[in-house]
């Protein structure tokens, strides 16, 4: 069952990463300026193959930041499952899997992490109990990009 669902939400990411794209060709490309130096500077991948993967480590955001602002304007709530990551763009989808046990979850990135931190993400409080790793506070994971989405209404 977990399979299929997570098939069907990778075709839909698909589908809508190809309309976003075909939307995107029309407009004027954006410069990047020095604000961006901490974004990765390509594009969301289009096809599973060409899917980024990166291994780092995970944490999970403290109670107190529950009904702040994020960095791209939405209100935090651990009950959803998003993440904060300094090295890709606001707006992705990630799969986010504990190497650990093996557990994953699929996260929006919403948020930055403070520019010293080291971690590769910080999960929402939700995501980080089904990777099961609440106990031990950090984990070591593995993150793959599986796509840019641009409309809030999602969350």
């Amino acid at each position: 069952m977990h399979k299929l669902i997570y098939f069907i939400l990778i075709l839909v990411f698909i589908l809508i990463d190809t309309e976003v794209n075909a939307q995107q060709a029309k407009k004027p490309k954006r410069k990047l300026t020095a604000k961006d130096s901490s974004i990765i500077k390509s594009p969301a991948p289009s096809s599973p193959k060409e899917i980024v993967i990166k291994y780092g480590v995970a944490s999970f955001y403290a109670h107190k930041f529950n009904g702040r602002k994020t960095a791209n304007g939405n209100i935090y709530n651990s009950l959803k499952y998003t993440a904060a990551c300094n090295v890709l763009p606001l707006g992705t989808w990630v799969k986010v899997t504990n190497v650990k046990n093996d557990k994953s979850v699929i996260v929006y990135i919403n948020d930055r992490l403070h520019p010293k931190n080291k971690r590769l993400v910080d999960l929402s409080k939700s995501a980080a109990e089904k990777l099961g790793f609440i106990s031990n506070g950090i984990t070591k994971v593995k993150v793959e990009v599986l796509g840019k989405l641009q409309h809030k209404s999602v969350l």
